[in-house]
């Protein structure tokens, strides 16, 4: 096929606009979401005087995934169902679910063997983009998780010159 054939891509104020409004609304979903995280791991405290077990730090941690999971999820979605009401998605069965599906994998960085169509060809970048932000930061809630759980169950260091008493 002639490479002078095909057809030029250039980039439009639209994409560039819709990009950015989704990059936005996905921003503070997760900013939402990762202070509902926050809220619900201190909710699952144990109170002071009780010491925490190594099976509820755990479950701490379980839970504080899942949540991080459940929030990236929606994120997708969003983009999902904006790639499906333009029909942006480039396959002749494009439906929610592929959409969906395009959406994750590009969001993770992973590719797929889908792409968009040549109008929306840029969103392609500031979908991955938008999940690196979103993953670094669940990322820093998630290390808050694990920090306390660790310094829950690690023992305590002695300072320099005090003897071991125990």
């Amino acid at each position: 096929m002639d490479p002078s054939a095909l057809p030029i891509y250039v980039t439009s104020l639209e994409e560039i606009v819709w990009g950015g409004t989704l990059m936005a609304v996905t921003m503070v979903m997760h900013a939402f979401g990762m202070l509902c995280v926050l809220r619900i791991q201190d909710a699952l405290k144990r109170p002071p005087g009780i010491r925490p077990t190594f099976v509820h730090g755990m479950l701490r941690l379980i839970a504080a995934s899942w949540l991080i999971l459940v929030v990236h999820l929606v994120e997708v979605a969003v983009w999902a169902g904006f790639f499906f009401w333009r029909g942006a998605v480039n396959a002749s069965n494009a439906n929610i679910s592929l959409s969906y599906y395009f959406s994750l994998n590009e969001y993770t960085t992973l590719g797929s063997d889908y792409n968009l169509i040549l109008r929306w060809r840029l969103l392609e970048g500031m979908i991955s983009v938008t999940g690196l932000m979103t993953f670094a930061w669940s990322t820093g809630v998630l290390f808050n998780v694990a920090q306390d759980f660790q310094n829950q169950h690690l023992p305590k260091p002695i300072p320099s010159g005090e003897t071991d008493q125990s």
